[in-house]
């Protein structure tokens, strides 16, 4: 394993004293989290729980030296990579890339990036006092830009970082940055991975393609948005084999439905396509692979007996509406008509 300098108090920042208190974290299951709970260790100053997350190679000569390192800091944050694993000699090594944002009680900030070295010694072959992992060495240098692009790509013989999918990246910043207010997916508190979406490769031709030429690749990312009592909403992203992604905005008919008597319970007359209009939100949505074509089925209410469905085909790089069935009628039966029908051959 290749050996790292040990750690210096100086670049070991952290908070001294915050306005909030951050929630107390002991966490060992693995190199990460030991990491942040060292960093929440100094944030909440309690120095001795800090101190005892090394081996017996210590970050200072002496604990009041350690401590005195923290006199001027009054906050860090901290990120982690991927740790890379080594086994050796009954031990296994994890190498961490860290990088921290350390702010001081007179405004001043400065960011620092390196590496960690954490070992647990095999728990099986352990006499007590048992020993849990533990952060062996370390080395954080200053370093100049924003935090979040001062960490390390790996450390060691750590994994070489996994290429960034460029095109998700920009569908999810995209996203995140225009549905925020109105996507419940995107309120604090929410599972991981609930703005994962769901990623379809889509190979093609175009119509000015000649079919020796090599395939055309779109993507197609599916957010989940919101959902309600019966309806579920998805918002879409399209990405061309430029790299371009878009929102996509779906063609829908605007209707003018007539009841008899004008009374919407009752009997319907006539459902009259007055106009279109482009709609970014679709209800109870999918993609189908094998026909390429995105459905959708918005309910009017809870027993689905009133509802509107639409078919948008994917044609020479984009979704166009070929179908789209309304049931306006609410008498608990399921009887939609077809008001735009280019799906259904003569």
């Amino acid at each position: 394993m290749k050996a790292l300098l040990a750690a210096t108090v100086s670049m070991l920042l952290a908070q001294s004293a915050a306005a909030a208190e951050p929630a107390y974290l002991d966490d060992r299951s693995d190199a990460a989290s030991l990491v942040r709970s060292l960093y929440n260790a100094i944030n909440r100053q309690e120095y001795s729980r800090a101190w005892e997350y090394f081996g017996d190679v210590k970050p200072a000569k002496d604990f009041n030296g350690f401590v005195a390192g923290y006199e001027q800091t009054s906050e860090v944050e901290v990120i982690t990579g991927d740790a890379g694993v080594e086994g050796a000699a009954g031990s296994t090594y994890f190498n961490i890339p860290v990088a921290i944002l350390a702010r001081n009680k007179d405004g001043s900030e400065a960011v620092f990036a390196g590496c960690y070295t954490a070992r647990l010694v095999n728990p099986q072959v352990q006499e007590p006092p048992f020993s849990g992992l533990h952060i062996e060495k370390g080395v954080l240098k200053p370093v100049e830009g924003p935090l979040a692009e001062a960490l390390p790509a790996s450390c060691g013989d750590g994994p070489a970082p996994a290429p960034k999918d460029a095109a998700l990246e920009q569908a999810r910043a995209a996203f995140v940055a225009t549905h925020t207010t109105q996507c419940g997916s995107l309120s604090p508190g929410q599972e991981d991975g609930v703005t994962e979406p769901d990623d379809y490769t889509i190979n093609f031709h175009g119509s000015h393609d000649a079919e020796s030429e090599p395939e055309r690749k779109a993507r197609l990312f599916r957010f989940f948005c919101a959902a309600g009592a019966y309806n579920e909403v998805h918002v879409y992203y399209l990405a061309n084999d430029a790299g371009e992604v878009r929102e996509l905005h779906f063609a829908t008919p605007e209707l003018d439905i007539h009841y008899e008597g004008g009374n919407s319970e009752g009997k319907v007359e006539a459902i009259n396509v007055v106009g279109y209009r482009a709609v970014g939100e679709l209800l109870n949505s999918s993609f189908d692979e094998t026909t390429r074509t995105i459905t959708s089925h918005g309910k009017w209410r809870g027993t689905g007996d009133a509802a509107s469905s639409g078919t948008w085909l994917f044609r020479d790089g984009d979704f166009s509406l070929v179908q789209y069935d309304v049931d306006a009628s609410y008498d608990g039966e399921v009887n939609p008509q077809t008001v735009l029908d280019y799906n259904t051959a003569p």
